[in-house]
């Protein structure tokens, strides 16, 4: 039996809102039939003829979430309204996804129509990652790793910068470690990682920063440790790759700190379970660096 299809890229981001950017805001769905009939139109002169839309209840960053299928194929279509606060990410997410890796969902098309910004994207079916120690699946999280290891960003892209992220969070005099043109994740939840056609996918690209490319890997070693991997195994699993065995231990030790202190903010703000777990996880991260 096949999987069904999972579309987890609504925009579930793990921090709920990008540090220094607007906040988050949970908006209502909108059933893509009730859509304004040009902006429908639109859709159908990229797609061809829609014989179905399913909604999407996953999510919580989209007004419209739905799976067409049209007379050429599925697509997973998901929009914001063009003057929401939030229209800045999907814009930013629909630049870079050209240059992303093939372990990216592909996405067809941006439309501006309307008012309403609208991603076209590739339906996948899969489920999401598991971390858990022993899974099979980290070795393919490695693999969608070490690919995008590879991708630096064009030039001519403004994305946020890592030593702007953790600016307020980096102890004083560190900041010159988080400096890179890799492109980064920067959030490895699980829930961003799925696991497709033997491979890992990796998911929800409205925060792409630029940075020192160690940082992917040790923001998957907190993760890893969510999981339930000891600090140590964690560390251990970030040095397979190149950029986080070779940086300098200055480096490690500041991310380690920064983590920390982002992660106390956000259990502060929020004290959710998830999010006190996360900011323990974070404190012993940083402990196990020193």
């Amino acid at each position: 039996m096949s999987a069904a299809p999972v579309i987890p890229w609504l925009g579930r981001h793990s921090l709920v809102s990008e540090p220094h950017e607007e906040p988050r805001v949970s908006m209502s769905r909108i059933p893509f039939d009730q859509l304004p009939a040009d902006v429908r139109q639109a859709v159908t002169d990229k797609a061809g003829a829609v014989h179905q839309a399913v909604t999407m209840t996953g999510g919580m960053n989209s007004g419209v979430a739905s799976v067409l299928e049209t007379e050429s194929g599925s697509v997973f279509v998901k929009g914001i309204a063009s003057d929401h606060p939030q229209v800045a990410a999907q814009r930013r997410e629909a630049e870079i996804a050209p240059h992303l890796p093939t372990s990216c969902p592909r996405l067809y098309w941006h439309l501006e129509v309307g008012g309403w910004s609208l991603l076209g994207y590739e339906v996948l079916s899969g489920r999401h990652a598991d971390y858990s120690p022993g899974s099979a699946d980290l070795v393919l999280v490695e693999a969608a790793l070490t690919e995008l290891q590879r991708i630096t960003v064009p030039a001519d892209i403004e994305i946020k910068d890592a030593v702007d992220r953790w600016a307020d969070y980096a102890p004083p005099g560190t900041l010159q470690h988080f400096t890179g043109n890799t492109l980064l994740h920067t959030d490895f939840a699980p829930h961003n990682v799925l696991i497709a056609d033997g491979r890992a996918r990796l998911i929800d690209w409205a925060w792409p920063t630029r940075g020192a490319a160690w940082i992917d890997p040790g923001t998957l070693a907190l993760r890893l440790m969510d999981a339930g991997h000891p600090a140590e195994n964690a560390i251990a699993f970030a040095g397979r790759f190149p950029s986080w065995r070779n940086t300098e231990p200055e480096a490690m030790t500041a991310f380690g700190s920064a983590s920390a202190a982002l992660w106390r903010e956000v259990a502060e703000e929020d004290p959710t379970p998830w999010k006190q777990r996360m900011a323990k996880r974070a404190a012993a991260f940083r402990l196990a660096l020193l």
